[in-house]
């Protein structure tokens, strides 16, 4: 049997789990971790509610992805034929002239809101301002390099809203940025392929530290059954990939459910396929991966 302070019977245990499934989890965490629990038995049975109910609260963001590969424009067109009020947006590949293109296209749909956003790295404090007040975006993602860091130095308020992607491997910089910042956007194919299927050293450990910080919003992408050769399109580096960012059949999605105890609230597609598709994809996650 595990006490609280005061409340030693079974009805007041569960009267004050209730009261936890309102909290962050951040906060969740800390509750449990200031309790003693001694009956492990009973601690997986409340920590499996708790995870059913974080289930239900999860938001499956569409994503808006502009890699050369997504149709950015005709993705305005869907926001209008399907009537979609959120979107997650990675205007990753665009530079101003048509961030500024893509903005106005936006408007002209029914978009209200923007939960997450992935900036690139030369992004004008204008951009920021203007998502925060015209889609109440909640959190942006960044890379872990020195120039996304200068996000944090102009925007100090906003810290907590910046959380540091993982890619292909952890260098130092990234855990120092994610102490600077509100924590992890978990890029959970990254993680797969490279710490899971290619054993990246550097992603020793990784799970254990995502335990004990933040996750504040997530990517996912497709994993492939055999690797391919691909090259980043910004440096020009080739790399041996399992991930990829269009999916051919539902069950490349089959390996987030394994890690779903670890995604947040804010869980971004970042697919090159249409929005037609993305609605499919979201459908199977509900139903295949987070059910």
């Amino acid at each position: 049997m595990f006490f609280y302070r005061k409340e030693r019977r079974i009805g007041g245990i569960f009267l004050s789990s209730l009261s936890i499934f309102f909290l962050e989890r951040k906060k969740m965490r800390e509750f449990l971790y200031k309790k003693t629990l001694y009956n492990q038995s009973v601690l997986k049975i409340f920590l499996h509610l708790v995870s059913i109910i974080m289930a239900q609260e999860r938001k499956i963001l569409l994503g808006l992805t502009t890699t050369p590969g997504s149709d950015w424009k005709e993705k305005t067109n869907e926001i209008v034929k399907y009537n979609l009020k959120e979107v997650a947006l990675f205007p990753t590949f665009l530079k101003i002239k048509d961030r500024k293109k893509l903005y106005q296209l936006l408007e002209k749909t029914p978009l209200q809101n923007i939960p997450h956003v992935h900036l690139r790295d030369d992004m004008e404090d204008w951009e920021i301002k203007y998502f925060l007040k015209k889609y109440k975006t909640q959190v942006f993602n960044i890379h872990s390099k020195e120039k996304d860091a200068l996000y944090l130095e102009k925007n100090p308020s906003l810290s907590s809203r910046f959380f540091v992607e993982n890619a292909d491997i952890l260098p130092k910089s990234f855990f120092e940025l994610v102490e600077r910042c509100g924590g992890v956007c978990l890029d959970v194919s990254h993680f797969y392929d490279f710490g899971v299927l290619q054993k990246e050293k550097t992603y020793q450990g990784f799970l254990e530290f995502l335990k004990k910080t933040k996750v504040g919003c997530c990517h996912i992408s497709a994993i492939q059954e055999n690797p391919t050769v691909q090259t980043n399109l910004g440096s020009g580096k080739k790399t041996i990939a399992y991930s990829k960012h269009f999916l051919h059949k539902l069950t490349e999605l089959n390996y987030v459910r394994e890690y779903r105890s670890y995604l947040p609230e804010i869980i971004s597609i970042e697919l090159e396929n249409s929005f037609e598709e993305q609605l499919e994809f979201k459908e199977y996650l509900r139903k295949n991966i987070f059910d």
